[in-house]
């Protein structure tokens, strides 16, 4: 080992983020690997993905996150291999980064349970990227609705399926019902943006199956109110463009959102070691790989049962306790003390559903409407790093929610960049046969300059 150990952390999320913060200023060197510059905070994705805030409002640069961290250094690249032998990290232009302690969080994406060829058709939400490509068919869709009422005297019902009924499905169907119905309702001549349908399709009996039967049903209940169609029991079997097919029956619609299925890193299975279905690492109480003491896997790649049983979940404050507990065992081991084991502290989990419409459980005790959705905004304000991200944030919602007003709705590109988003909506061209370049941008980009 070095004289001063080295600490490679893959990944700038919240377990990676954590864990640098929590090695700051210590006797170790420290370099973070990641291949965005930023750290998003990924609970407000939807938010993006709905227009209510810019891209630069729920991210940072990590550098400007750790910058009074001498100790820490931040490279930009993406890991793809392990050379476990001679402790190294291996990126994908063949450079090489050594270490003596290795923690692995490089979260995971959405999966589609064998069948990725749905994801031109049914975008999930975990980047930044997927927020603005989800905004910009969302947006889209009204327009061309607009349009072809303008132009041909009519247009086809608007449908917005949403499939998934856990926290981030539920979320993105109350907002997408809370932009036709409050938003966008008098910024539109020829249609009537209330009429549009949000359905959610859920496999399950219930949404929000990690909250409480009563807490379930109440977001249930909370979703219809503002006009989702929630159907239960029901699985989505296959996607194309422009319609999806739940048992025998096709459904049309006009954007199609994917929130279920969760796949971790690849990274994972490049350890060498045994991996979950969703290609989480099994990892030892101390959340280091069996026979390598010195690698840490934390976040959404670690598979770790509590002990009730119940799996750590896939949750951020799950991520960055391990973060935290993996930087006290490393400096623990510098200076000859015994490490811990995790042991997660549940500090409750929340949803939102609509305007002032959330459900939350916290230390036993169960909140609902208006009362939960003040907790979920203020601890999401709370943990976002950044006074100018709070400030702005807190503005933002401040202005939507007494206005009812989106501050991010901007569609940018030429005529034949739409024309090609109209094709592609309307299942008459993939996005293979010509590149769709029409982006959302924020009003407030400027900010992210």
């Amino acid at each position: 080992m070095a004289e001063v150990p080295k600490v490679v952390i893959i990944g700038g999320g919240f377990g990676g983020l954590w864990a640098a913060k929590a090695l700051a200023n210590k006797p170790v060197d420290v370099t973070l690997i990641d291949r965005k510059n930023h750290h998003v905070f990924q609970p407000l994705l939807y938010q993006v993905a709905t227009a209510v805030l810019s891209p630069g409002e729920i991210a940072q640069p990590i550098r400007r996150i750790i910058h009074r961290a001498k100790n820490v250094e931040v490279i930009l690249g993406e890991a793809v291999d392990f050379d476990k032998e001679n402790n190294a990290v291996i990126l994908g232009d063949g450079a090489r980064v050594e270490y003596d302690y290795l923690i692995v969080a490089a979260g995971a994406r959405h999966s589609y349970f064998g069948h990725d060829e749905w994801e031109s058709s049914a975008p999930g939400l975990k980047t930044i990227e997927d927020a603005v490509e989800i905004r910009r068919r969302v947006l889209l869709a009204f327009e061309m609705a607009e349009r072809d009422a303008y132009l041909k005297g009519e247009h086809a019902p608007l449908n917005f399926v949403v499939v998934g009924g856990g926290p981030t499905g539920v979320e993105l169907a109350g907002a997408i019902a809370d932009i036709a119905r409050q938003a966008l309702a008098n910024d539109f001549k020829a249609i009537d943006t209330r009429k549009a349908r949000v359905i959610l399709f859920e496999g399950s009996d219930r949404i929000l199956n990690s909250f409480a039967p009563v807490l379930s049903e109440s977001g249930r209940r909370q979703l219809e109110d503002i006009g989702v169609d929630v159907r239960l029991n029901s699985f989505v079997d296959d996607i194309a463009p422009g319609k999806v097919k739940v048992g025998e029956e096709w459904i049309d619609c006009d954007v199609v959102l994917w929130a279920t299925g969760v796949s971790a890193s690849s990274l994972g299975k490049k350890l060498g070691v045994e991996t979950d279905k969703a290609g989480r690492v099994f990892v030892q109480p101390d959340l280091t790989i069996p026979g390598s003491k010195n690698v840490f896997i934390i976040g959404d790649m670690a598979s770790l049962n509590q002990e009730n049983g119940e799996p750590v979940p896939g949750l951020s404050p799950a991520a960055m306790q391990m973060g935290m507990l993996t930087a006290k065992n490393i400096l623990a081991d510098i200076k000859g003390k015994e490490r811990k084991n995790f042991r997660y502290v549940d500090k409750g989990t929340m949803a939102t559903i609509g305007r002032s419409k959330a459900i939350a459980e916290f230390a036993g005790m169960k909140f609902k409407g208006f009362i939960a959705w003040l907790m979920w905004l203020g601890l999401h304000v709370f943990f976002l790093i950044g006074f100018r991200n709070r400030v702005a944030v807190m503005l933002n919602w401040f202005w939507a929610y007494l206005v009812r007003e989106r501050s991010a709705r901007l569609i940018t590109g030429d005529a034949e960049d739409l024309r090609d988003a109209l094709r592609f909506m309307e299942g008459t061209e993939s996005p293979e046969n010509g590149p769709i370049e029409a982006k959302v941008l924020s009003e407030t980009s400027a900010q992210n300059r």
